[in-house]
């Protein structure tokens, strides 16, 4: 029996076809859909820039207030997402349980929010909107078919591809 759902997100372009599929399987189970996007740290480059350009003080100040800004606002966007895909099915909201913006290793930071939530299936999409269209599984992708818990319903991104493959 599916009761709650994670949908994991990378906002890219193709999230919110992802999106999609993560409802019907909702709406489907009367299951609760739980979101979550993970926003990767600071590379050891952006990191150096940063250093350059900025003093100490800004810096420290940066890391700590200005991160949280930017996750919260990244939470609005999901929302905000969500409510321009769902225009004429505002139902579609109550089965929203939670969307959560986390910081971490997108594969590990997903897979511990699913255990935290308890949660009965996975949806995540094939790859990322970056991704190079000879690899059919992008490296989140693939790392949440081997190591999820529980079954992860994976959304192809058939449109990159033409129709003779």
């Amino acid at each position: 029996m599916i009761r709650s759902i994670l949908y994991a997100t990378d906002l890219g372009l193709y999230a919110p076809y992802v999106l999609q599929h993560a409802l019907a399987m909702a709406r489907s189970f009367k299951a609760r859909l739980h979101v979550v996007h993970v926003v990767e740290p600071m590379g050891l480059f952006a990191e150096s820039v940063l250093q350059t350009y900025v003093d100490e003080t800004r810096l420290k100040e940066l890391r700590s207030t200005g991160l949280e800004t930017v996750m919260s606002n990244i939470e609005l966007r999901v929302l905000e997402g969500f409510r321009d895909e769902l225009g004429d099915n505002p139902e579609d909201l109550e089965l929203i349980g939670s969307v959560s913006v986390l910081r971490g290793d997108p594969p590990i930071s997903i897979l511990e929010h699913a255990q935290k939530l308890a949660v009965d299936l996975l949806v995540v999409g094939s790859h990322s909107h970056g991704a190079a269209l000879e690899v059919p599984v992008g490296r989140t992708a693939s790392r949440l078919l081997q190591l999820c818990d529980v079954p992860v319903y994976l959304v192809p991104m058939l449109q990159h591809r033409s129709r003779h493959e």
